[in-house]
């Protein structure tokens, strides 16, 4: 995609998929910003933002004043911060509400206000989840499904997109809710999500670190990688919209497989003595928050707006992960 000339807003830069957005925007030619309430000289791939031509912005998403002064002039502006994870949903649930919805409120509100002082209709994109969906399910999720989420993640994943759905009827923004796969395999440390240990069964093995795996081999999901995930947000922030009419959010397309499946093709790719790394410990409580997720997808609609995705077997995933993040090799 061509974003030469375009001024792009990342916020929440510096998380895992942030960061490959911001280096890709970059690479695409764009006028880079990253809000970030963290201070430091952060790097992107190799070089600092500022390095590359960019700019820090340090601010807090939930701080109105600090986002209109962000938001101004942007051509685009790209959502992809928030708080996941069963536990703090449960510990701290005002947090994840703060952040996940009342954040995301007042980035509207933003750009709301800066369009009263002057015409200012921006490209917000944001990425929500398939977690707004939730049992019982059809065989694949069309895009005719209703949300039913059965998580707190889920539940203000769908706030949002009903509020950008109504900014955007308002014509206060030009939005599109993006709902990614899980994204495997996800780079880094685990989090507290419940599903992390879809990305750890073959991260850590492959780093030559034990992997529990708390849920039986035939649970299934739908995953993506983060380039694959990455190339779904570049295309939203210019894609045109006319043809999406009112409903502004789109499932992504992806993978289906399972737990068996994911563990059947590290074996091919890297080896049996990676995959006995893998520890079988089932949780219970893992396994019931997994038993309402989704399970497989139909994005027709997705794919007639352009929205593809690189990966045709779980194999290719791994092997994205192992080029990009391992530097080609895996331990022994």
């Amino acid at each position: 995609m061509n974003y030469s000339g375009r001024r792009a807003l990342v916020v929440g830069g510096l998380g895992y998929i942030g960061t490959n957005l911001v280096a890709a925007l970059f690479d695409a030619g764009a006028d880079v910003a990253v809000v970030t309430p963290v201070r430091g000289r952060h790097r992107v791939l190799g070089a600092t933002i500022e390095e590359r031509g960019g700019r820090m912005i340090e601010a807090d998403v939930r701080h109105l004043d600090a986002m209109r002064a962000a938001v101004s002039g942007q051509d685009v502006v790209f959502n992809v911060s928030g708080q996941s994870g069963a536990l703090q949903s449960v510990q701290a649930p005002m947090l994840d509400l703060d952040v996940n919805c009342a954040g995301n409120l007042a980035l509207l509100e933003a750009i709301r206000l800066e369009g009263v002082k002057s015409p200012y209709v921006p490209r917000l994109v944001f990425t929500s989840s398939i977690a707004v969906f939730g049992a019982p399910f059809p065989e694949k999720i069309g895009d005719e499904f209703f949300h039913t989420p059965l998580t707190s993640y889920g539940t203000q994943k769908s706030i949002c997109e009903l509020l950008i759905n109504d900014y955007t009827r308002k014509g206060l923004l030009d939005g599109i809710s993006i709902r990614l796969p899980t994204i495997c395999v996800r780079p880094g440390k685990p989090n507290k999500a419940a599903s992390g240990f879809f990305s750890n069964i073959i991260r850590a093995p492959l780093a030559g670190e034990e992997a529990v795996l708390p849920v039986s081999e035939d649970v299934q999901h739908w995953h993506a990688s983060p380039k694959s995930a990455v190339g779904f947000l570049v295309h939203a922030g210019t894609m045109d919209l006319s043809a999406m009419g009112p409903r502004r959010n789109l499932s992504m397309p992806g993978l289906a497989a399972t737990v068996g499946e994911q563990i059947a093709a590290l074996e091919r790719v890297a080896g049996k003595k990676v995959v006995s790394r893998i520890k079988r410990v089932p949780d219970p409580t893992i396994i019931g928050i997994v038993s309402g997720w989704p399970r497989d997808f139909s994005t027709d609609r997705a794919r007639k707006l352009g929205f593809t995705t690189a990966e045709k077997t779980f194999d290719d995933i791994i092997r994205i992960h192992i080029d990009d993040e391992l530097g080609g090799k895996i331990a022994a």
